[in-house]
């Protein structure tokens, strides 16, 4: 019996360490496979106005609108009750939306989970099949609250019934403890993690599971065959369907690649409406698939897209190479999806010294996940060693309950207390160790465990929902105060840093005990053993009381050995306890107290406080903390940790294995692709988290090197089944390529093609687990290990590619087949090379791609380096000639490696352009052949030369109006290289003739189809070409010429332009670079940039996006000095010497002087010997000489000869003074990129007498590491069709879709991540759009602690979302928290950028708005006057901002009675009114009825005050009318400068405005999204004038006026 249940044991805990996650098959996937796997999806950084799409729709239809268009959800209704025999999509109809059933309704409606068990329909013979699972949880039921229920994405456990957990808390206070920090112990990794296997708790979870992953629903057995593969979706984080889409149905939207046709689902065509009518007809054609396509439109911006034209990208690859067959496999089986309703039940628990109460538990889940509960539970919380019974009959931890006989509604589990093992006793204390130490920050100050901070709390004084303490206090005026800290005003130049991290009260611990730890008599002795005692520990009270504790089996009891005596016998009294708590409450008065407070403090917090991040987040400052005794902390830090959380029964962790069988696994329909893409995530997030340990181990000197005796440079380490190699140049093989330096930059470009092959996700090709670590000056690339390959030498291993950069090159068949699938997306070209036989060998990759077939029979490719092609303007090469652009510019510049790409972006946007420009020299051609059949090929002589095309193509986007004549066109270019491309013969030779112009004209590789790819090899050093392909190599040599142009001269005005109108808001240093990555720009161009914008006519309003990119200049030079500034730096004179750099770098001090390290330490004998051996030692000293001259002498010319750019400053002071510089800013930058963290204090830079750091100021150096994001696919698309929706108007199905999608987010990534914030703010958005204010205050909320323990609690995203989140708690009358979280937001933007920033305006605008609200005139018109003094200098004096700022400021001089002043701006802002929209707009008649009410105030008040001069105290005054504005009035300005506009429709403007939709819809699809309409180049400004216009399309910018 041992055995089988050992093995199945084994076999869950590999079942939840592989926890599954996927990609769709390849073709459905298509359209996300170039995307730059970089950025995040919806590119956190951009604010949503540069979506080119906009998230947010920027004309609300009312109610009635909503209402009238809901054809998609009838659709998706109408498919959920058709039971069709062959293809069944049942859909539980009230999916997810339904309110709770059964008594305990209201409360459950706030916290009960909706899961939906999604199940292939094969498995049962019907729905009748399933029925059996189908009572669930009251599953579908509105939205858990994740606040109230106390839950966080468990990681071993399904959330159902956490939320259930509180269900019976009668008494108050006791509501459930959520995950988190109560760090639940796993019970499965506990009862199987062989003996020494204590999981870590800190985490959300043990890493077996990963922090925050829900487990999948694991089947009873799995020797049996699981019925399949079910997954519960966790249920909706919390309350995201607003109570007005209560009603609606979602159905699952699964694509089916048949369902359009031949062609992949991806092809733009069929989708570029997500359900035009033309679909609606196809799929009634095709009864038997009822499956509704929802691809996005082809506008919608990609989420981790890159900028305005990626809206493009997701057709490409199914349109501009070629067509794409669907797979003929996926073809023939009807996906078929099944989505159920879960009834969940309650059952009784009854534990041991408390009161029986009741817990909703879901059948799917198992008896493990009420163990978590209970361990996180505040009154139960204090057990970890205990089984559940059910009449006597012990449960077993692996049975989902629907499995136990006998369990139903009502039925009563007992818990037992189970005899202790030393495993069990150890799990035990380190639980009642992190129950302990669950407030204390000190973990997320450290970069422990994935721990991160929030300081939300301490703004919002607790909770912002109706939990909160405040409840709706803001209405009562008076109890406001509004005064700003003096630092945060406009115009202070003050910019505290402690401010920072304010100190929150929960910190303060409440001291439990003074020591916890394990005592020096351990272990027991052989006799002491035999009495069972297990381990023995010590213990101080608060009462200062010294005790030894053993504990046994039995549980803890107090022995009368002391530090000196062992003597296990038991005191008297010994108070045995099975749990040490209870122990420990009886021993300490004090203990019990503050114990108890403790938990109900841990509870209360917001979960997302407490869950752990999939990767870990570092703190740049920390504050001084006191280093307390910690007993887990100190036995983790010595035994090796392998012993604890990287243990499986019996081994270490196979990375390797786990990353390669994750990607194995099926993904035929969405639960398998649910599955296998949360275990790709779960296995990379925890691979991240050890590489990044062992890379640290191996700098700190901690790992043994495999080949020791060598030097140190060239030693290469294995540890934990991972392999680390320093970026060093070993043996010289990178001599050709700048040596060291290229060895440097290799890894990271290795990292950006494991990242794009991953992207493209083809079966049968595998990449290596890789990790870029970048620590103490040294880069660490770590990599999981090829099986086999330590064994052989690399020449046998290697059987594709070359392992000389060329002279010697090989190749595969197979390989050139799994190679040939991933060239269309990643546009390679198939190409064949000379070896140095000169054979010719076929390649479809660069020749440094080397692929290896490993013991375990797969093919991996590794050395990616390559991967996309060289950037010719920093590779010169004797003979080649540049394109003009690039002379203009300097171009080609000697970079100090030859390995620069162009990027991933790039190549995408150059293909696209190119195709705009196939598209329209194809259809001028045919609107010629029209107009003049004689001369059929006749316009293409001049436009041969893509230049020339390129020229022409520009004239004709030019003029307006041909856009709509070659409508037609470019419809007739579409159907004829379709009919070419499947060559039958129909095509009439001028037609070809057409076709083959343009091919040729745009540099296409196919003369019937658009088809552009690139050769990786071309410019190669040592590579040589067979003559054959002598005119091909001439053509890519071109086409890279052409694409270094295009940057140039495309790519880098548009970064500018988008940056001219706002569209891009970067405030630091990483928004700038991630705006210039997300166009293809690589940050060696941040020169260029910077003289760009220059040179540009509207400078000034480039300023922001100037001084951002100047200190990023000087900072990233900096770092490059710091990096090799390090190497040199003992391990013990390592604060010293960061000290001293940041002085050189930061501080006024003219010359500081660096304190060599161990003068403590020397004592009087040896100090002869000591100063010898420091002068023959120079080397490890040689940092001390550096000074401030000559660093930053050696920063302007780094940042000359790296970006070409002079600067012109000689130290800090200069350089603050000519750039307008903040070092504050400049010392932020410059930690973040160099994981330097300092202490918490006030910093006086400009200390002429003393520096600004000392040693102590240093407190710790962290990794900068760089890894793979997995995504999560399927709902991207969820996210995307949502996105489309809304802009169309369909707020309610946008909204439902956006759910759909955080739910499948929660499924794969657990419950934090970037993008799960993003998704958030959108519905936050939406609730606020419709109407629901707390539920968009609770959304947002959760978006802020996310943003802040994902991005960073000074992130650009966070300071934004704070300022949503304070418009969302303005609208719920909670004044005092909104200002609060403005001051915050303002507060971080100084600190982060300045005051001088276009979004400064927006938040001063918001602030005064609120404190106009407040009757705070005086205060409100400082910021109200700032914000449009900075409106006016970025956005010019005569723009629609400007006049709706002069407005605001008005009224509050109209409040505060002094009507001149008032007077004078609203006539500036009728002024601009009148300019700008003529006369006749309402916004001018708006503001001309103002300034007549203004005129006759004035005139009242002069009457009155004549007549008090005139008559004395006896006059007999009118009562003037004061107004204080209402809220509605605030509310709605606050509206308006935020960007939401709502519009009362009458029904026949809702006639236009569909009708406008269909066209522009139409419009679209003919161009195949190739255009970005863009609304014939009005100014932003026009939109924002009429906000009546019937258009549903115009996206939402923060700049709607």
């Amino acid at each position: 019996m041992g055995n089988s249940l050992f093995a199945n044991c084994c076999r869950h805990v590999t079942d939840l360490i592989f926890q599954t996650r996927s990609f769709n098959s390849p073709d459905e996937r298509s359209p996300l496979l170039p995307k730059p796997p970089t950025s995040c999806a919806v590119c956190p950084e951009v604010p949503e106005d540069a979506q080119c799409a906009g998230p947010y729709p920027d004309i609300i239809p009312s109610e009635a609108v909503t209402g009238s268009l809901q054809k998609c959800t009838e659709y998706i209704q109408d498919l959920s009750e058709a039971k069709d025999e062959e293809g069944r999509l049942m859909v539980c109809d009230k999916s997810c939306l339904r309110p709770a059933v059964g008594a305990a309704s209201p409360l459950r409606q706030a916290e009960a989970s909706h899961a939906v068990a999604v199940l292939p329909a094969d498995l049962g013979e019907g729905p009748a099949g399933l029925v059996d699972h189908a009572q669930s949880l009251e599953a579908c039921q509105s939205c858990v609250k994740l606040e109230d229920s106390g839950l966080a994405h468990r990681s071993c456990r399904r959330e159902e019934h956490v939320a259930a957990a509180d269900r019976g808390d009668a008494a108050p206070g006791a509501r459930p403890a959520s995950q988190g920090e109560g760090r639940a112990a796993l019970g499965l990794d506990t009862a199987l993690a062989g003996p020494e296997s204590v999981p870590k708790w800190r985490g959300t979870a043990p890493s077996l599971v990963s922090p925050g992953t829900p487990s999948s629903a694991l089947p009873a057995s799995v020797g049996k065959t699981p019925p399949a593969p079910r997954t519960i979706l966790p249920p909706f984080p919390p309350g995201e369907v607003s109570s007005k889409a209560q009603d609606a149905s979602t159905g699952f939207v699964v694509t089916d690649p048949a369902a359009c046709g031949r062609r992949s689902s991806c092809d733009p065509d069929s989708r570029a409406q997500a359900l035009s009518s033309k679909q609606q007809q196809q799929k009634k054609k095709r009864k038997k698939k009822k499956l509704t396509v929802l691809e996005h439109p082809s506008g919608v911006a990609l989420m981790n897209g890159s900028g305005p034209h990626e809206s493009l990208k997701s057709e490409k690859d199914a349109r501009q190479n070629g067509h794409e067959e669907a797979d003929p496999g996926e073809d023939g089986n009807d996906q078929e999806v099944i989505v159920i309703q879960d009834t969940g039940f309650t059952v009784k628990i009854c534990a041991p010294g408390i009161e029986p109460f009741s817990l909703q538990v879901s059948p799917q889940e198992m008896v493990q996940e009420i163990h978590q509960v209970l361990m996180d539970r505040e009154d139960t919380c204090h057990r970890t060693c205990f089984s559940l019974q059910l009449d006597g009959n012990v449960l077993d931890n692996f049975a989902e309950l629907k499995t136990i006989e006998g369990l139903q509604e009502g039925s009563l589990l007992k818990v037992v207390e189970e005899p202790y093992t030393v495993r069990e006793a150890r799990i035990h204390v380190r639980h009642i160790r992190d129950l302990l130490k669950s407030l204390d920050p000190s973990d997320a100050f450290n970069g422990v465990d994935c721990n991160s901070l929030s300081f939300l709390s301490v703004f919002t004084e607790g909770d912002l929902g109706d939990s909160g303490k405040r409840k709706k206090k803001g209405t009562e005026m008076e109890q406001i105060d509004c005064t700003p800290p003096e630092h945060i005003l406009p115009g202070s130049k003050e910019r505290p840093l402690c401010a920072l991290q304010p100190q929150n009260r929960d910190w303060k611990p409440l001291q439990c005990l003074k020591v916890l730890t394990m005592s020096g008599w351990n272990p027991p002795p052989g006799n002491r053993k035999m009495h069972g005692d297990l381990m023995y520990l010590y213990v101080i009270t608060v009462e200062d009381r010294h005790v030894s504790i053993t504990a046994s089996t039995r549980g803890f009891y107090l022995n009368q050995s002391t530090a000196y005596n062992f003597n296990p016998k038991p005191a008297n009294p010994s108070f045995l306890s099975h749990s040490l708590v209870e122990l420990l409450n009886q021993i300490s008065p004090t203990f019990k107290k503050n114990f108890s407070a403790l938990q109900k403090k841990r509870v209360q917090r917001h979960p997302f406080e407490r869950i752990a991040t999939p990767f870990q987040v570092y703190s740049w400052t920390a504050p001084q903390a006191e280093h307390a005794m910690d007993c887990v902390r100190a036995e983790d830090a010595y035994t090796s940790r392998l012993g604890y959380e990287e243990h499986i029964p019996g081994q270490t962790r196979d990375w390797n294995e786990e990353l390669q069988t994750t990607r194995e696994l099926p993904r035929k329909n969405l639960p398998e692709r649910l599955l296998r893409e949360r275990a790709i995530f779960k296995v990379h997030s925890d691979f991240t988290a050890a590489a990044t340990r062992g890379a640290m181990a191996v700098i700190d000197g901690n790992v043994m090197a495999i080949n020791p005796s060598e030097e140190t440079k060239m030693q290469m380490f294995i540890w934990n089944n991972i392999f680390f190699s320093l970026g060093f140049d070993v043996r010289d093989h990178y001599k050709d390529f700048g040596g060291d330096v290229a060895a440097y930059v290799a890894p990271t470009n290795d990292l950006n093609g494991v990242r794009t092959y991953n992207a493209v996700d083809v079966e049968g090709l595998y990449t290596l687990g890789t990790v870029v670590v970048d620590y103490r000056g040294y880069r660490v690339t770590a990599q999981s290990i090829i099986p086999g390959i330590l064994e052989r030498e690399q020449e046998q291993s290697v059987i594709y590619g070359s392992i000389d950069f060329g002279k010697t090159v090989v190749s595969h068949p197979k390989y050139l087949e799994l190679l040939e699938k991933t060239s269309r997306p990643l546009k390679i070209q198939k190409h064949k090379v000379l070896n140095d036989k000169n054979e010719e060998v076929e390649l479809c990759s660069s020749v440094e791609c080397k692929g290896i077939i490993g013991n375990d029979g797969r093919h991996y490719i590794l050395d990616l380096l390559r991967t996309f092609p060289p950037d010719l303007n920093f590779l010169p090469v004797e003979g080649e000639e540049m394109p003009e652009e690039c002379k203009k510019m300097g171009f080609p510049k000697k970079h100090r490696h030859k390995l620069c790409c162009l990027r991933q972006e790039l190549v995408d946007a150059f293909v696209e352009h190119r195709y705009l420009l196939f598209m329209k020299l194809a259809a001028l051609q045919l609107m010629q052949q029209k107009a003049n059949k004689q001369e059929s090929s006749g316009a293409l002589e001049n436009g041969a030369s893509p230049e020339n095309g390129t020229a022409d193509s520009e004239k004709s986007e030019s003029e307006d109006g041909k856009i709509d004549d070659n409508v037609t066109g470019l419809d007739q270019v579409k159907e004829l290289a379709e009919t070419i491309a499947s060559d039958d013969g129909t095509v009439d030779p001028k037609s070809r003739e057409v076709i083959r112009n343009a091919c040729k004209a745009v540099g296409s590789i196919s003369d019937t189809s658009f088809d552009i790819r690139f050769n990786p090899d071309i410019f190669s050093p040592g590579v040589r070409f067979p003559e054959s392909s002598k005119e091909e190599v001439q053509d890519q040599k071109q086409l890279l010429k052409d694409a270094a142009a295009f940057l140039l001269s495309c790519q880098i005005p548009g970064l500018v332009k988008d940056c001219l109108d706002h569209t891009v808001l970067p405030m630091d240093g990483a928004t700038l670079a991630e705006a210039m990555h997300q166009r293809g720009i690589n940050m060696r161009y941040l020169g260029k940039v910077i003289n760009f914008i220059t040179k540009t006519p509207g400078r000034a309003q480039l300023d922001h996006i100037f001084k951002i990119g100047i200190s990023e200049l000087i900072t990233r030079s900096a770092k490059h000095i710091f990096k090799t500034y390090l190497q040199g730096v003992e391990l013990s004179g390592l604060s010293a010497a960061i000290s001293h750099f940041l002085n050189c770098f930061l501080s006024s001090f003219p010359n500081p002087i660096a304190h060599l390290p161990a003068d403590e330490l020397v004592s009087k004998k040896k100090n002869k010997k000591r100063k010898n051996r420091n002068l023959g030692n120079a080397d490890n000293t040689a940092w001390a000489s550096m000074t401030p001259q000559e660093l930053w002498k050696n920063i302007c010319s780094e940042a000359k000869n790296y970006f070409d750019f002079c600067l012109e400053c000689e130290n800090a002071d200069q350089a603050a003074e000519v750039y307008n510089l903040q070092k504050i800013t400049l010392l932020r930058e410059i930690s973040l990129k160099t994981g330097v963290q300092i202490l918490l204090k006030e910093y006086n830079f400009d200390n002429r007498h003393k520096p600004t750091f000392t040693e102590e100021d240093i407190l710790n150096i962290f990794p900068v590491v760089k890894h793979v994001n997995p995504k999560a696919s399927d709902a991207f698309h969820f996210f995307q069709s949502g996105q489309a929706k809304v802009q169309q108007g369909f707020l309610k199905e946008g909204c439902e879709l956006i759910n759909e999608a955080l739910n499948l987010f929660n499924n794969v990534y657990g419950a934090m991540h970037v993008e799960i914030c993003a998704c958030l703010r959108l519905l936050a958005r939406l609730n606020y759009i419709m109407g629901d204010y707390s539920e968009a205050l609770s959304n947002q909320q959760k978006a802020v602690l996310m943003s802040e323990r994902v991005l960073g609690i000074e992130h650009p995203n966070t300071i934004q979302e704070y300022m949503h989140l304070a418009l969302y708690c303005f609208a719920n009358s909670q004044l005092s928290t909104a200002l609060n979280l403005l001051y915050r937001a303002r507060y971080l933007m100084l600190l982060v950028f300045g005051e001088d920033h276009p979004e400064m305006a927006l938040l001063d605008n918001n602030i005064g708005l609120v404190l106009h609200g407040v009757m705070e005139y005086d205060l409100s018109l400082r910021f109200l006057e700032n914000a449009l003094a900075i409106s006016s200098k970025y956005h010019g004096s005569k723009s629609l901002k400007v006049a709706l700022s002069h407005h605001l400021v008005a009224r509050v001089y109209e409040s505060k009675a002094e009507f001149r002043s008032a007077l004078q701006h609203e006539k500036e802002g009728y002024t601009i009114y009148k300019n700008q929209l003529g006369e006749h707009h309402e916004k001018t008649k708006e503001s001309s009825e103002y300034l007549k009410y203004l005129t006759q105030q004035a005139v009242a008040l002069q009457r009155t005050m004549n007549e008090i001069y005139k008559n004395g105290s006896n006059a007999n005054i009118m009562p003037l009318k004061f107004t204080a504005p209402s809220m509605a009035s605030v509310l709605e300005q606050l509206n308006i400068i935020n960007g939401i506009l709502f519009i009362p429709l009458s029904q026949k403007d809702l006639e236009n405005l569909k009708a406008e939709v269909q066209r522009r819809q139409q419009l679209q699809e003919s161009i195949k999204g190739g255009e970005q309409l863009e609304p014939e180049d009005k100014a932003v400004e026009e939109k924002e004038a009429e906000p009546s216009m019937p258009s549903a399309e115009i996206p939402l910018t923060q700049s709607s006026a």
